[in-house]
C-alpha cells in the first residue's frame, strides 16, 4: 500500500461546534468540494488534510471524527437546512440526532434557533452528553422514539414548533459496530436501535417459521427470493443456533450468490432492522401527527433512503395536501449530487421530501 503524505496538518475555518477532523485518500481538489458540501466556511474546527496521489477504484473512503471519535456524516445537510428553516429565531425538532451532523450543521448556520432533539439509541444520549457544552443550551435532547413526539412536546410545554425533520437512515457508526448486529460481519444478531426493547434478530431468525420469515423478508425488504431463504434458514437451524450476522449472511448467500456490488444478504438485513425497531409504523405515527405540531409555514423534511419509506412519505404528502393541510415544497424527490455521493457513498439513496403546513 501506497504510504500516506500529510498536507497541511491544520486547516483552521471559522467558529463551530465541536472539533472536526476529516481523514481521506482523495485529492485536493475533491478536499476542497467536500470542504464546499459540508462546512461551508461556518464551522469552528480543526481539520487535518491527508492525501495519496490516487483514489481507491471504488471511490473515495471519509471519516469524520469528532473529539477524535469517529462517527457519520450527515447527508445532504446543506438541502436540508435551506429547506427545513423558514423562522430564523424558531424552534426546530431534530427527530434523530445520531452522532448531531444535523444538529450541529442548523446552529453553525441559523444563530439564534433552538433544537429539540430525539434519539431512543443509547449511544446517542452519550454522544449528546459528550458535547452537551457545544451546543450552549440551545438544544433539548430526549431519549425517545420520535412517534411519541405529540407527548414529548406537551411535557416540554411546546404546542407547536416551527420545523420537524427526520433522517431515516442508519448511521456509519452503527453499521461500524460489530456489536449492534447491522453490519453483515457483526459478532452478533441483535438490529435494535433501543436495548431496552425486547425482540432482537437473533430470535426472529431462530425462532419463526419459515412462513413468517419469508413475509417479513418480503414485505420489509422487498426480497424476490424471500421463500428460498426462509427456508435455507430454517433447514441451517437443525445444525444449531444462528448466533451471528456473518453465519445469517453465509446462509442467504448459499440461495442468492454475488453477482454484483450489493451484498446479496442486503435486503433481508434491512427488512429485519425494520421489523425489529417497527420502523415503517413509527414513520406513519410521526407523519400523521406533524400537521398538529406545526405551525403555520412551518415545514417537514423527511429522508428516507430506501423506496418502502419514501412511498409512505410520498402519500402522506400528497393527502395532506389534497386536504389543504401541506403544500409540497419538492414536487421531485432532491437527491445528493454526484460530488458528495463520490464522498459519501452512502448518500447515493437518500431522498429528500418536503411539505409546509399551509394554515395555523
Amino acid at each position: 500500500m501506497q504510504k500516506v503524505k500529510r498536507l497541511n496538518p491544520y486547516w483552521k475555518a471559522r467558529p463551530l461546534y465541536g472539533r472536526l477532523t476529516v481523514k481521506s485518500d482523495f485529492n485536493s481538489r475533491e478536499m476542497i468540494a467536500f470542504l464546499g458540501i459540508y462546512l461551508k466556511d461556518r464551522i469552528r474546527c480543526t481539520i487535518r488534510l491527508y492525501e495519496s496521489s490516487c483514489c481507491c477504484s471504488y471511490g473515495c473512503r471519509i471519516g469524520v471524527f469528532f473529539n477524535d471519535k469517529m462517527y457519520h456524516i450527515p447527508v445532504m445537510p446543506t438541502e436540508t437546512a435551506q429547506y427545513l428553516v423558514n423562522k430564523p429565531d424558531g424552534v426546530y425538532v431534530d427527530c434523530t440526532f445520531g452522532g448531531g451532523g444535523h444538529t450541529s450543521y442548523l446552529l453553525s448556520e441559523y444563530k439564534n434557533i433552538k433544537v429539540i432533539a430525539f434519539d431512543w439509541d443509547e449511544a446517542a444520549s452519550k454522544k449528546f452528553i459528550e458535547r452537551e457544552d457545544d451546543f450552549d443550551e440551545k438544544v433539548t435532547f430526549v431519549r425517545d422514539n420520535f412517534k411519541n413526539i405529540k407527548k414529548v412536546l406537551s411535557d416540554l410545554g411546546k404546542n407547536k414548533v416551527d420545523g420537524i425533520l427526520a433522517d431515516l437512515g442508519v448511521s456509519s457508526k452503527q453499521f461500524d459496530d460489530l456489536d449492534r448486529g447491522f453490519s453483515f460481519n457483526s459478532n452478533v444478531l441483535d438490529m435494535r436501535m433501543d436495548k431496552r426493547k425486547d425482540l432482537t434478530a437473533k430470535e426472529i431468525i431462530n425462532s419463526y417459521h419459515s412462513e413468517d420469515l419469508a413475509n417479513i423478508f418480503y414485505m420489509f425488504g422487498e426480497e424476490y427470493k424471500s421463500r428460498q431463504i426462509a427456508d435455507a434458514i430454517c433447514l441451517r437451524r437443525k445444525r444449531g443456533i444462528i448466533n451471528t450476522s456473518y453465519e445469517l449472511q453465509s446462509v442467504i448467500c448459499s440461495v442468492k450468490k454475488f453477482g454484483g456490488k450489493i451484498n446479496p444478504a442486503t435486503k433481508v438485513f434491512q427488512a429485519l432492522r425494520i421489523f425489529v425497531n417497527e420502523e415503517l409504523e413509527n414513520l406513519k405515527i410521526l407523519l400523521s401527527t406533524a400537521p398538529e405540531l406545526l405551525s403555520k409555514c412551518g415545514r417537514i423534511v423527511i429522508v428516507s433512503f430506501h423506496s418502502l419509506e419514501d412511498r409512505i412519505v410520498k402519500y402522506n404528502f400528497k393527502q395532506n395536501a389534497d386536504d389543504g393541510v401541506y403544500k409540497i415544497i419538492t414536487k421531485k424527490v432532491v437527491t445528493a449530487s454526484q460530488e458528495e455521493i463520490s464522498l459519501n457513498p452512502r448518500s447515493r439513496s437518500a431522498k429528500i421530501r418536503v411539505a409546509e403546513k399551509v394554515n395555523a
